[in-house]
């Protein structure tokens, strides 16, 4: 799938991967990534066989080969943040605004986040609750007359497997917005109002605009003006160069690499082509990515798209974002293309960087969804998974072989 040209296989022992700006040697301890703990049942709206591949699917996009397999439209199953599945809306359905429960206000759960909040916001006064889920409840306000929204850990997270990974992102969200009241980043996002490290409650701006997608992976993809306005946004945080010390890497790849083939989803051949890639990206610098990176938490406002929910920001090889967003846009060949384009735009190494990025997070989403007692849609939606990281593995081979 890519140009003939080939790169010499490094003889020299690789430095470890590094922020932008540190001197040597890793920076800073490691976090456990978000995709090598169990995976919680996040309100994930959410391809690995060698079969032929059916005329008409998406391609990667990337240069290859005449003999590259045909490739084809998927329809995308949409998953709301609790798992319930949602009903696609109507070609040219817009996207309505949230309707207004006065009731939902009076829920335990959301009683009890109330209290948390009036703690570091006694001003806060609640109107609409926007999200009531297993890990988070969102509630829309005013303090005074200042539109904002108010994040708050579950009550059922307490009582969850997950809990300690829950509060550990939480924290770094926390700590996220902190940073960057201290670094602006040349992107929009939530301005920070107020936060409550001990007891997971976060206060934002309410910024006025519509998510780019209700679903993790949207029936309808936003139109193509709109996803060229969220690729420059995504590109534009990745480009930006914050001092080192300030984020940690989210991800460690060989860990990753590892888990996925001791749970068989990577077969011996994937395991090592990875490797491999990775061997040659040693010296590459990192890229500070969103690292959740969904249409979902990418708001369409009138000032151009708006970022929110930062847990898994930190340093990633690059191209991470760009994987994330290949991954749910199963429906979009435009789009899909010119994912693949921006991430060949930077040479070899961001190619392969890419690529890797790519095949865990198909993995992930495969095992977000192959789950037992899965309906026909998400059936439909775990074979187009399995499709696509068919298609990334064999991508992945090319480019070890141009190596």
């Amino acid at each position: 799938m890519y140009s003939s040209a080939t790169t010499p296989t490094p003889t020299a022992t690789r430095t470890a991967l590094r922020p932008p700006t540190a001197a040597a040697g890793r920076p800073g301890p490691k976090q456990a990534p978000p995709a090598s703990r169990p995976v919680a049942p996040r309100g994930a709206e959410g391809r690995a066989t060698e079969a032929r591949v059916p005329v008409g699917r998406t391609p990667l996009g990337l240069r290859g080969p005449e003999t590259a397999p045909p490739v084809g439209h998927r329809l995308p199953l949409a998953r709301q943040a609790d798992g319930q599945v949602l009903r696609a809306r109507r070609p040219g359905q817009p996207l309505g605004p949230e309707r207004i429960d006065p009731s939902a206000l009076q829920t335990p759960s959301v009683r009890a986040a109330l209290g948390s909040i009036a703690r570091i916001c006694p001003a806060f006064t609640p109107r609409q609750v926007l999200r009531e889920g297993s890990r988070h409840i969102l509630v829309a306000g005013t303090i005074g007359r200042a539109p904002v929204v108010a994040k708050c850990l579950a009550p059922q997270a307490v009582r969850s497997e997950y809990f300690e990974q829950l509060v550990a992102d939480f924290h770094h969200e926390v700590a996220v917005y902190r940073a960057f009241v201290r670094h602006r980043p040349p992107v929009r996002l939530p301005r920070l109002v107020a936060a409550d490290h001990d007891r997971c409650v976060l206060v934002m701006e309410r910024v006025p605009g519509r998510p780019a997608a209700r679903e993790r992976h949207p029936v309808n993809a936003p139109t193509p003006g709109e996803v060229r306005a969220l690729l420059g946004a995504v590109r534009t945080l990745n480009l930006w160069r914050p001092p080192s010390d300030v984020f940690q890497p989210r991800l460690d790849y060989q860990v990753e690499i590892a888990r996925y083939h001791s749970v068989g989803q990577l077969t011996d051949r994937d395991a090592g082509d990875l490797r491999g890639l990775l061997h040659g990206l040693g010296t590459t610098l990192l890229q500070l990515c969103h690292g959740d990176a969904l249409l979902s938490n990418m708001l369409l406002a009138p000032s151009g798209p708006v970022l929110v929910d930062w847990e898994q920001a930190g340093w990633y090889l690059p191209g991470y974002d760009l994987a994330v967003l290949w991954s749910v846009l199963s429906g979009d060949t435009a789009a899909r293309r010119q994912i693949s384009q921006l991430a060949q735009n930077g040479g070899t190494m961001a190619r392969d960087a890419f690529l890797v990025n790519l095949v865990l997070v198909l993995m992930r989403e495969i095992r977000l969804y192959d789950v037992p007692g899965a309906g026909e849609e998400q059936r439909i939606m775990i074979r187009r998974l399995y499709d696509d990281a068919a298609l990334a593995r064999r991508a992945v081979r090319a480019a070890v072989g141009t190596r």
